[in-house]
């Protein structure tokens, strides 16, 4: 995937908070712009039938594809996790596609123990089934898919009130860091990107990696800006 230029990007972001969120809301948008559609067509398989992998593996991947196709952002993976216990013929089932190939993911084919993951409790699982709103999720080492540093967007998907799964997009650190950081230096040298716990996603300064904490005490010397609409913070030195 491409990316709009640092150069367009700074012209129209007017401060660092607007940027950041600019950013991952097209990533909640492009998932939200498919949700309904995918509780539409899985309601009319299941009055045809039992819905199985196979059933939601057909019925999620043009949505994963219009995913890497539409979005302008360097998407990693798409697709969509059912929930445990609501397919057919399955616990548990990840209908995904990824890599530079957006090849179908077979966990089975990388290791048992990858099929064994009980997603629910992860981050980007559970809050969208709490709170029924999409969620920016890491960063985190994903170990289901990439094995890379990952934020991951993701969507609930209902179908009649019934929480079925979630629709889901994952960006690799290193990809969103050569998008955000050269239009976040345009704004200081010591701006960072933190998650709902004061993790760090991404900084323009070199004192600060991916995974640090930035809590308490060390909070008084950043002016604070929250993103609408996303647990992330923008952190400004003064």
């Amino acid at each position: 995937m491409t990316s709009a230029t640092p150069a367009a990007a700074d012209r129209t972001a007017p401060d660092p908070v607007a940027l950041v969120t600019e950013y991952f809301g097209r990533a909640i948008d492009s998932l939200s712009s498919w949700t309904g559609e995918l509780a539409a067509a899985l309601r009319d398989a299941g009055g045809r039938g039992a819905v199985t992998t196979e059933v939601l593996d057909d019925l999620v991947e043009p949505y994963a594809r219009r995913t890497f196709d539409s979005l302008d952002l360097p998407v990693y993976g798409a697709g969509f996790i059912a929930a445990l216990d609501w397919l057919a013929d399955a616990r548990s089932h990840l209908a995904w596609w990824q890599g530079a190939d957006h090849a179908k993911l077979v966990l089975a084919s990388q290791s048992v123990n990858k099929e064994l993951i009980d997603y629910s409790e992860l981050e980007w699982y559970r809050v969208p089934q709490a709170s029924r709103e999409p969620h920016v999720a890491g960063p985190y080492v994903d170990y289901l898919c990439s094995d890379e540093y990952t934020i991951t967007v993701a969507a609930p998907v209902d179908l009649d009130g019934e929480f079925v799964g979630v629709a889901g997009l994952d960006l690799l650190i290193d990809q969103v860091e050569r998008d955000l950081l050269p239009r976040l230096r345009a704004f200081g040298d010591d701006i960072s990107i933190v998650n709902g716990v004061g993790r760090v996603l991404l900084s323009t300064s070199a004192r600060r990696e991916t995974g640090d904490s930035i809590r308490g005490a060390a909070l008084e010397g950043f002016d604070r800006g929250a993103c609408p609409g996303m647990a992330l913070e923008v952190l400004t030195a003064r």
